[in-house]
């Protein structure tokens, strides 16, 4: 059996190790357009903040290691041109010496990945303006940096590849602005969780113009100006486009494959396209996502991994099955973390989801041990049926614990009121007795038992208009002077019983306290007293942050620069 796999790195690579593993006699030829078989695409720009200083440590396998272990011939700087599934042949392309050949395969593989998102605007082709995706985009962005000192960037797009260069581009002492459409950075959170990533983005002198549409790029002064639709232009020494990937796939679709999103190459459960003998792995490939069941494009490394080892079992006889992808991800963003799993809310109703979340502030571990500090989750579920949908948690430490246990939780198909029964690892210095992992599943528990009603963000303008309610402010009077929302009593929770004579009892109560509990804790004594009573989902630190991130993005909307 012959097997050609064209593309290496994430899936590529898998896929001929695996098929190796499985079959001694098999013979593997990859073709790489690149000169880099399988190298670290999340160290990329580590590698240019120079936290990762060796470029040879972003390759993780050389073709000629590959070959000394899995007698895998690796062809790099070989191009695949054109696909014959008629005759089982590929058209490749040797970009050193130009010339073309044909190479027979018995069965084929295909993981070109995709490429970075180039829109149609003029003045890419400046020289100053770069994009990155792979290690020769690397290198290309390294030099010029280090022949040319550069004092300030403008990177177009506020996804994971934009927020790790900001990080390490503002590391290297530049001034950095990160623009681009929506008027939030990273897409898998929602808006007011992505509030607390602006926030940590600012303390660290990287300014965001969120909301802004680019219409073009032009040398001036000896830099870039990027064009903005009803704004000045930014200026700035160099630009770099992060504004997304595109499944390189031109090839797939004139050889006839069936392509889905984006010219995604259409697969099956076993990643099979529509030709028989050609399977298909990676960036360049449509998903069903894991909760919803819908087609999705999401480009990640473990799901590469996965199924490129997936093709080689069933290329080998077996009968392995992708379950589908459910997008769990991580960033370092400076000293603070954040990270998601599964759909966000905004996304859960976008797809029909009747969905609830709980946002809770628990600390990273036990109070008591020091050095604790509080991070923001926010679960969300679906109401009825308590489905567990997805989850975003950002924070410092302990949060990527957390959502690899929510991100397990959803794909085994736990409710989210089962998170409660959860028996998590505990220690002072890793966490607390009750896990913030458990404390959602009991925030949720109680929900599905009536004992916890919530009012949200988004009610907040309805509520401070309805004049037949109680607004109640639950925490001390030094916190209540130090910032609360208008319209709000102060009655502190632990005066609260002392105090039900000041609350109307035919009203019903809206109750908020710094993180959720105290006002929880104050919604039990009312409810015990025949009140109908509400909490906070969030409590005010939560509140504050966001409403305070608000502001900012619009008035850098309206001024036209993030102050």
């Amino acid at each position: 059996m012959k097997v050609v796999i064209v593309g290496g790195v994430a899936g590529g690579a898998t896929a001929a190790a695996r098929i190796r593993r499985l079959d001694e006699h098999a013979e593997i030829v990859v073709f790489e357009r690149s000169g880099f078989i399988s190298y670290a695409n999340c160290g990329l720009p580590y590698y240019i903040g120079d936290v990762i200083s060796d470029a040879e440590d972003l390759a993780l396998q050389t073709p000629e290691r590959f070959f000394s272990r899995f007698r895998v011939q690796m062809k790099v700087h070989h191009e695949v041109t054109a696909i014959h599934p008629d005759s089982k042949t590929v058209t490749v392309k040797n970009l050193k010496t130009g010339g073309e050949f044909e190479e027979h395969y018995d069965k084929l593989i295909l993981s070109p990945g995709a490429k970075p998102t180039q829109p149609r605007l003029p003045g890419t082709d400046i020289d100053k303006l770069f994009t990155l995706r792979t290690v020769e985009d690397t290198f290309r962005i390294k030099e010029y940096i280090n022949q040319n000192q550069p004092r300030s960037v403008v990177l177009a797009g506020g996804g994971f590849i934009g927020l790790e260069l900001a990080e390490n581009l503002r590391e290297l002492g530049m001034e950095v602005t990160i623009v681009q459409r929506p008027k939030q950075l990273m897409n898998p959170f929602d808006a007011d969780m992505a509030a607390f990533i602006h926030t940590q983005m600012r303390r660290h002198g990287i300014k965001l113009a969120l909301g802004f549409s680019v219409e073009g790029f032009e040398e001036t002064d000896g830099g870039v100006d990027v064009l903005l639709k009803d704004s000045a232009p930014l200026h700035a020494d160099m630009v770099i486009l992060a504004i997304g990937v595109t499944p390189d796939t031109a090839i797939a679709g004139e050889a006839g494959l069936e392509l889905g999103i984006k010219g995604a190459i259409v697969v099956n459960s076993r990643m099979e396209t529509s030709v028989p003998d050609i399977y298909a792995a990676g960036d360049a490939v449509q998903v069903k996502h894991y909760v919803t069941g819908a087609d999705a494009l999401i480009s990640l490394a473990g799901p590469a991994n996965k199924q490129g080892r997936i093709i080689a079992d069933n290329i080998c006889g077996g009968d392995s099955h992708y379950l589908g992808s459910q997008g769990s991800s991580v960033i370092k963003i400076f000293d603070m973390t954040a990270a998601a799993t599964g759909i966000n809310e905004t996304n859960a109703r976008k797809a029909g989801l009747d969905a609830e979340s709980v946002i809770l502030s628990p600390m990273s571990h036990a109070g008591y041990y020091p050095g604790g500090r509080v991070m923001t989750m926010k679960v969300v579920f679906e109401r009825g049926t308590f489905r567990l949908l997805g989850a975003q948690i950002v924070g410092y430490e302990g949060v990527d614990k957390r959502i690899d246990v929510l991100a397990t939780a959803i794909h085994a198909g736990l409710k989210a009121t089962q998170l409660k029964d959860l028996d998590l690892a505990y220690a002072p210095p890793y966490s607390s007795a009750k896990d913030p992992v458990n404390m959602a599943g009991f925030m949720i528990d109680n929900i599905a038992g009536g004992k916890l009603r919530q009012w949200h963000l988004e009610d907040l303008s309805a509520l401070l208009r309805d004049g037949n309610i109680t607004l109640m402010d639950t925490r001390t009077a030094g916190e209540y002077h130090r910032g609360h929302i208008d319209g709000f009593i102060n009655i502190p929770v632990d005066e609260l019983r002392e105090r039900l004579d000041e609350i109307d009892p035919a009203k019903p109560v809206y109750v908020i306290c710094q993180s959720g509990l105290r006002s929880y804790i104050a919604v039990r004594i009312l409810e015990g007293n025949g009140f109908e009573a509400y909490n906070f989902a969030g409590g005010f630190r939560y509140y504050d942050a966001v409403m305070n991130d608000r502001a900012l993005v619009e008035v850098a909307f309206a001024c036209g620069m993030d102050k």
